[in-house]
């Protein structure tokens, strides 16, 4: 049985229509039903798919969600224009289009800026809104519910506030169940969305939505400041995506609703999948997901300042306005040179690593850590090497699976155009000398399989790591070709990922010791026991 949402407020979204009109995102078909089941799996109310009728992608769309999603809480909405000037709304292909797509609720768009109605439509003021009033009675006569978007309202409001309130009345008279007011150019600020709202709330007594873009950095807040105004429907896109800059942000809208007006919009412990469903609609759209986005982002929670972590360790309210996993997310610590005896101790928790009350080996810790950092390390971004490091420290000695003689790389450029990649790598483990080759497609490629090559027969662990992600960094200085390089691997064994730095005068030498950590940890990881 569908779990219908409060039709009190709605959480519309729009991910699929306008958040796909971001450059850089192009859906497919399946591309949008697997969208629509992670927001119905967020428990939003309503789902608008697209334009049917515009393109075949967004016909074909609707047609197979009708066949292949059993939505629990969102319904789906299509998208459309009013009827053309001239033209009846029963006679309108794209009308016609709209109710073949089978969606119980249309949201229309019109135009309520006088300027637009009369250098885009081409047509009277009178006209357009006799296109309003027809299609909205039309459909409503055709048993669908419609929602009217009133596009750049806002502008149209400071240029003809009467004319713009008038085509929200017309609308709520043919009966329209919301009439969203679109800050289309997203141009507003929020004490002017709110002042609007209000007053075209009182005037009209029309239910009122709004539509916010984020041209001014300014749509999260633009649309809360229409729900304090009055506003009982808010349009947003899943992370913000949207054309130019973008939309309200889905996310942080929601959270702010639920956390701070303590308003109910999504089914209970929906909000606790947040972060879960913001990064798997980013991995579907092919998009990074933003690590400093609001309440989901991986670094929301991340604290670096030693002042800030010596507050946490009291309480971790004192520096946090929510619980992250309220949102599904976590509290992380990030260690650098601006660490603090209060940062190793949270770290050291964190990694399941036991410091006790040891102030002198703390103090050490913090002191290697800003040595380290200072010679161009980074531990912030590489949690394996940063727990290498203070194993070592706590334990009185390196974890060592193997010792390295020596190693070399060499690149030949050919006459003939190809280029040759060879590393040799001489090592001891567990007691035996081993001298290993491989070729690779680059020089770092070719030293990691030597020592795969190396090193499997004697761990066969290393088989299942594989290197996922590789950033090479060429840090201040001022020798030019000689300034030092900072190289992060990021490495998984298919259960878990983690991340190594190394630190060199070139970028060999700096993966080497990237490369060298990633192998220490996965092999700690796996429960091996170093053999020195």
């Amino acid at each position: 049985m569908k779990e219908l949402p409060d039709d009190g407020f709605h959480v519309f979204d729009t991910t699929l229509r306008d958040g796909a009109q971001r450059e850089g995102i192009n859906l497919t078909v399946a591309d949008k039903l697997t969208i629509a089941r992670h927001l119905d799996d967020f428990g939003v109310g309503f789902i608008e798919g697209g334009w049917p009728g515009a393109n075949p992608r967004d016909t074909e769309f609707f047609a197979r969600a009708r066949e292949e999603i059993d939505f629990k809480h969102a319904t789906l909405v299509a998208f459309g224009a009013t009827r053309k000037a001239g033209v009846s709304a029963e006679d309108d292909p794209q009308v016609k289009a709209l109710l073949d797509s089978g969606a119980p609720v249309i949201t229309l768009v019109a135009k309520s800026h006088d300027r637009h109605v009369e250098l885009a439509l081409r047509t009277s003021l009178e006209e357009n809104l006799a296109m309003i009033r027809d299609t909205v009675a039309y459909l409503r006569s055709q048993g669908r519910r419609v929602f009217l978007d009133c596009e750049h309202f806002f502008d149209g409001y400071r240029a003809n506030a009467g004319y713009a309130k008038q085509v929200v009345a017309t609308a709520h008279q043919a009966g329209a169940d919301v009439v969203v007011l679109c800050d289309t150019n997203g141009g507003m600020l929020p004490g002017q969305i709110e002042a609007v709202v209000r007053t075209v709330l009182a005037d009209t007594g029309a239910r009122l939505g709004i539509h916010a873009q984020d041209d001014t950095g300014c749509a999260v807040a633009n649309t809360l400041a229409a729900v304090d105004a009055g506003a009982t429907h808010v349009q947003c896109t899943a992370n913000g995506y949207g054309e130019r800059v973008g939309n309200a942000n889905l996310f942080p809208v929601v959270a702010a609703l639920e956390l701070k007006y303590g308003r109910a919009v999504l089914p209970a412990g929906a909000l606790s999948e947040m972060t879960r469903i913001s990064h798997a609609i980013a991995e579907v759209v092919n998009l990074t997901p933003s690590t400093h986005q609001p309440y989901v982002g991986v670094s929301a929670f991340a604290h670096k300042a030693g002042l800030h972590a010596s507050a946490i360790k009291v309480d971790p309210d004192l520096y946090q306005h929510i619980d992250p996993e309220r949102v599904g997310n976590t509290m992380r610590m990030l260690v650098s040179d601006m660490a603090g005896r209060a940062s190793i101790e949270l770290k050291g928790k964190e990694l399941g690593i036991d410091l006790g009350d040891d102030r002198a080996l703390v103090g050490r810790v913090v002191e290697r850590v800003k040595e380290r950092e200072l010679a161009g390390y980074t531990y912030e971004a590489a949690d394996a090497s940063f727990e290498l490091l203070l194993r070592a420290e706590a334990e009185g000695r390196a974890r060592r699976f193997f010792r390295v003689e020596s190693w070399r790389a060499i690149v030949e450029d050919r006459p003939d155009g190809i280029h040759a990649n060879e590393a040799t790598v001489k090592l001891w483990a567990k007691g035996e000398r081993i001298v290993s080759t491989a070729e690779g497609n680059g020089p770092v490629h070719a030293l990691d399989r030597a020592l795969r090559v190396g090193l499997e027969r004697i761990y066969p662990e290393l088989a299942a790591l594989e290197l996922v992600d590789y950033k090479v960094r060429i840090l201040e200085g001022k020798h030019g070709t000689q300034s030092t390089t900072r190289v992060l691997v990021s490495t998984t064994d298919g259960k878990g990922e983690w991340s190594t730095v190394g630190v060199g005068e070139n970028v060999i030498a700096a993966s080497w010791q990237a490369l060298d950590d990633a192998y220490a940890y996965g092999l700690l990881r796996a429960g091996v026991e170093p053999q020195e």
